[in-house]
């Protein structure tokens, strides 16, 4: 029987691997190939990783891993996670795994708007993080998508980078609150319903109702978050308003032997998670740190 088996390859249970991994721990990471960076060209604002392609970083991420004999990575998907009578089992396929402890790292699923074109410009000059794109896209003009309250929330954290920051509306008419911050902030609304997003040299075309076409460096946009997997489901763990994982401070969820770490957990006392992989990482490694206290507590 393996001590853990950490489901998910990006950086939260690359970093899990990794700590159980220095503990000579026996650890599975299965690793479907599926990320919710997946379209990302560069990830940003990591130390000593800025601008580095994610997929580089992974593959460095394994480079490490295979230094430590007690880690194994398999490129496969899980199917079912459920309790046994001495721990865990985890279905690939037609085998069954068991398994002492879980670390479950899948992540999250964005819903993007519906607005064609946006798909095939996420990850690039569309995003949904400011900290991670704001930098890039500073110098041009940068749309917002939407009039609720995330557009005001993104004006207000946008607009010391300096550029021009617009809100496309889209039909949508703002509240009271939110057109008082965007007129603060000196942010322009243009209420026409967006037709299409079109990706040009040197960032988007945006093509508005009435056929008046807005030219942008880049955009932003509210997504909807759901769970990459079900196995919090499966295991009947506890989730939150947000559709994550409710884990304490220190990555444990309701079910004991069972920790989750990145963008698929978070506390209870946040909104939702905060997406990054300098987040992710840390979450991976407070999350094997406690399981291996765990496991050498239990002997």
């Amino acid at each position: 029987m393996l001590d853990t088996i950490v489901i998910g390859g990006g950086p939260a249970g690359l970093q899990s691997a990794l700590t159980l991994g220095r503990m000579h721990r026996d650890v599975l990471v299965l690793d479907s190939g599926s990320y919710r960076n997946g379209t990302v060209e560069h990830m940003q604002n990591v130390i000593t990783h800025d601008g580095r392609d994610p997929d580089e970083l992974r593959l460095l991420a394994r480079k490490d891993l295979a230094a430590y004999r007690t880690v194994e990575l398999r490129e496969a998907s899980a199917d079912i996670v459920r309790q046994a009578e001495d721990g865990f089992e985890v279905v690939v396929g037609d085998e069954v795994l068991a398994s002492r402890t879980i670390i479950l790292a899948t992540g999250v699923r964005d819903t993007l708007p519906d607005v064609p074109g946006v798909a095939e410009a996420w990850g690039r000059e569309i995003a949904s993080c400011p900290f991670c794109h704001g930098h890039e896209l500073a110098a041009g003009r940068v749309a917002l998508l939407g009039a609720g309250q995330q557009s005001a929330h993104l004006a207000s954290l946008l607009a010391g980078l300096g550029g021009e920051l617009v809100v496309l509306a889209d039909g949508e008419v703002p509240d009271d609150d939110v057109a008082a911050r965007l007129e603060a902030l000196a942010v322009d609304v243009s209420p026409e319903n967006v037709q299409q997003v079109e990706r040009v040299d040197g960032g988007l075309l945006v093509h508005l109702d009435g056929g008046e076409a807005l030219a942008v460096r880049g955009m932003f946009v509210a997504t909807r978050i759901s769970q990459s997997a079900p196995f919090g489901e499966q295991l009947g763990l506890d989730l939150l308003p947000s559709g994550c994982i409710e884990v304490d401070a220190m990555g444990r969820t309701s079910l004991a032997g069972v920790l989750a770490a990145g963008d698929l957990a978070h506390v209870s006392a946040l909104p939702g998670p905060m997406p990054s992989v300098a987040g992710a990482i840390s979450a991976g490694l407070t999350a094997a740190a406690v399981c291996h206290m765990e496991l050498a507590q239990r002997g």
